[in-house]
């Protein structure tokens, strides 16, 4: 399975669909697909023999999973999901469907902007609400596997982002944040990604400014976090760093995890 912020799936639905060919996914959680549903090109995706679920209401946000081993139960938001705007709203920032038996979410968490602004509340908010939900997952089916997919705009550690310098003063690295993904992690759910691929120097997004991907000025913010049931399945982790190479790439790379049978 994959995560993957797409930065506009209009934008890269061929991209797409020849990574998906190339990669032989089975599912694949995207984010920031930037358009509602009717706009959405799931053709693309049904043509190589994947359902799609997608959630999204307008230009902004957006996330979707599209699966080849099954599509089912699809769910949009969370309980307790915070809103935004005036009045408060949810936005198109969760999707959940059971593919081949696993629980696959993908999230799309909240940027936060600057510490100073009501949208770095909105986030702890959202994050918050999210660790709760996700104990309750747990409490009621402890053998239930579930996989958190998605853009956290997070970076828990250090060695998550190029230079710590570079962010002093600046969200994703606050300890807020941090304590929040922490967070998630001691309520059950482990990053399975980290321990096949360690940093420093890995990391899944580079701003489109400044050369920064040539110049390896990057930050690991996209995760898998699995729970206890589906966590020993893990065989493999990677970054695909190459399907940030090229015209036409996003500014993040999809996350690859493999699974061995249960």
């Amino acid at each position: 399975m994959a995560t993957w912020n797409v930065n506009s799936v209009r934008a890269r639905a061929d991209r797409i669909a020849a990574w998906l060919q190339r990669s032989d996914i089975d599912a694949v959680a995207l984010q920031e697909t930037k358009c509602r549903d009717d706009q959405f090109p799931a053709q693309v995706f049904r043509d190589l023999g994947y359902e799609v679920a997608h959630h999204g209401l307008s230009q902004w946000n957006g996330v979707a999973i599209a699966s080849r081993v099954g599509l089912d139960d699809v769910t949009i938001g969370f309980p307790g999901q915070p809103g935004w705007g005036e009045p408060p709203e949810p936005e198109a920032r969760a999707v959940a469907a059971t593919c081949g038996g696993l629980r696959m979410w993908s999230l799309y968490i909240p940027n936060g902007r600057e510490i100073d602004d009501p949208h770095y509340t909105y986030k702890l908010q959202w994050l918050d609400r999210l660790r709760a939900a996700g104990e309750s997952w747990l409490s009621a089916d402890p053998a239930a596997r579930i996989a958190l997919c998605g853009d956290f705009n997070i970076a828990p550690q250090d060695d998550d982002v190029w230079d710590m310098a570079e962010f002093e003063g600046k969200t994703h690295v606050t300890k807020p944040e941090r304590d929040a993904f922490q967070a998630m992690v001691e309520s059950g759910f482990t990053d399975v990604v980290r321990p096949h691929a360690p940093g420093p120097g890995v990391y899944t997004y580079w701003d489109y400014k400044g050369l920064s991907f040539p110049k390896r000025k990057g930050m690991r913010i996209d995760f898998v976090l699995a729970s206890p049931a589906l966590a020993p399945q893990v065989s493999a982790a990677y970054v695909d760093r190459e399907e940030r190479k090229g015209k036409g790439a996003s500014d993040h790379a999809p996350v690859i995890v493999e699974l061995a049978s249960p």
